[in-house]
């Protein structure tokens, strides 16, 4: 009998907002996340660098466990803009979208 494989992207809890219009974090700028975020060697994202906003917002998405740190880190009109451009999990995209449809709408 062969056993299904769940991934842990799969399993795992994504916080998501209850509106768009609460993600009022920063869109220029240096940025610290708190290592409860982000335990990488980065750590810190120079927000006017398209690839490192991107890559803020995929670790915010990936990793936040509160929602006031989706609030605190996440912009909704800059979510709405670069949310093609994530790599997130399948699961996590698919909570996002399915809350904002107009995050799926985004070409």
């Amino acid at each position: 009998m062969a056993k299904e494989r769940v991934l842990h992207s799969e399993r795992r809890p994504y916080v998501v907002a209850g509106s768009l219009d609460e993600l009022v974090g920063p869109t220029v700028g240096l940025v610290e996340l708190p290592l409860r975020l982000d335990w990488s060697e980065q750590g810190t994202y120079n927000l006017d660098e398209p690839r490192e906003l991107n890559l803020m917002y995929e670790v915010v998405l990936r990793e936040a466990m509160d929602v006031q740190d989706v609030r605190r880190y996440l912009n909704g009109p800059m979510l709405r803009a670069v949310w093609r451009e994530l790599f997130l999990p399948r699961r996590a995209r698919e909570l996002w979208e399915q809350r904002f449809p107009e995050l799926a709408d985004v070409s």
